[in-house]
């Protein structure tokens, strides 16, 4: 899945709100320490841990995207085309698609209602529905829909490993072949990323395939991102090695996230993807503040639990 809005709202519902919970200065709503993992979370992280801070535990708000918005309309329309039989699965009724499951989102997230505020004639609007319809005609260069019956589609998947780590994520499609071979698949509205940063862009499908294999004790026999944007097509065929060095990789990070809770020390990570980012008034990077730390601190000196501040007093 491109952007991190369905990601983003399943962790932040995955945290409880108690009363006795100090209070976020700039949300509003009850701080608490992360409880789970998400592929869009462990990359922000891996990213730059004021960034994961940002996001979790502070819940900055973010302003809506244009490029975010459109992967999750070309998203909810691929889903919703496999509601039809196979024979009406044409690229003419899933770009017919297009206006209504606009008008879905916007009535279910009021705020993206500003994405197209200066545009009383509505022309950037039409071009932006036009491009969203060229990413949804391009699937069908890709994929046959008329030979696809997803198993699953949009599927929310959660599982705790041993350690107590709860991973969770949404896959976009599950394929099961007659022979039992699960495939797992995900579209992206973006370009192909240059070989040399193929990996990176597995890591999310790693992190599915685990979850799957912890769930249901199968490796998937391929992972397969869908690459509208450009027109291609990156496929993987994972092996229990490659599941296996992702847990030891998740339960890694999970460690440096908790020792960053307690401690309280979110250190930005500078690279030129700061560029988009929503959050530089409050990055020491740009000579911001974060606002005050909202968790209770493990002390430096003596290891006791005590309220603490990030960032100038």
């Amino acid at each position: 899945m491109d952007s991190s809005i369905e990601d983003a709202a399943r962790d932040r519902g995955a945290v409880v709100a108690r009363g006795d919970e100090p209070v976020t200065a700039v949300s509003g709503r009850a701080a608490a320490p992360p409880v789970s993992l998400s592929p869009s979370r462990a990359s922000d992280f891996m990213q730059c841990p004021l960034l994961y801070r940002f996001r979790v535990i502070d819940r900055l708000p973010e302003k809506p995207s244009e490029a975010a918005t459109r992967g999750t309309l070309v998203h909810a329309v691929l889903e919703r085309l496999f509601d039809a039989p196979a024979a009406e699965r044409t690229a003419p009724r899933a770009k017919s698609l297009v206006p209504g499951q606009w008008d879905r989102l916007r009535e279910s997230r009021p705020e993206l209602g500003e994405l197209f505020a200066e545009d009383p004639r509505g022309e950037r609007l039409a071009r932006w529905l036009g491009e969203a319809e060229q990413l949804v005609e391009r699937w069908f260069t890709l994929e046959d829909p008329v030979r696809l019956e997803p198993v699953e589609r949009e599927l929310f998947v959660e599982t705790e490993l041993e350690s107590g780590l709860r991973l969770r994520g949404i896959i976009d499609r599950v394929d099961v072949a007659p022979t039992g071979e699960v495939r797992i698949v995900d579209y992206k509205t973006g370009k192909a990323p240059r070989p040399e940063y193929a990996e990176g862009a597995l890591f999310q499908m790693k992190f599915y395939a685990l979850v799957v294999w912890r769930l249901k004790n199968v490796v998937p026999r391929r992972l397969q991102l869908v690459y509208l944007g450009s027109g291609d097509v990156l496929t993987y065929d994972p092996v229990l090695a490659d599941l296996q060095r992702v847990e030891r990789k998740l339960l890694a990070l999970w460690e440096a996230i908790r020792e960053a809770t307690e401690s309280g020390e979110w250190r930005p990570r500078p690279t030129k993807l700061c560029g988009w980012c929503d959050h530089q008034a409050h990055c020491p990077e740009f000579g911001g503040t974060p606002p005050p730390y909202p968790l209770p601190v493990r002390s430096a000196a003596s290891g006791d639990v005590a309220q603490g501040r990030m960032g100038a007093d």
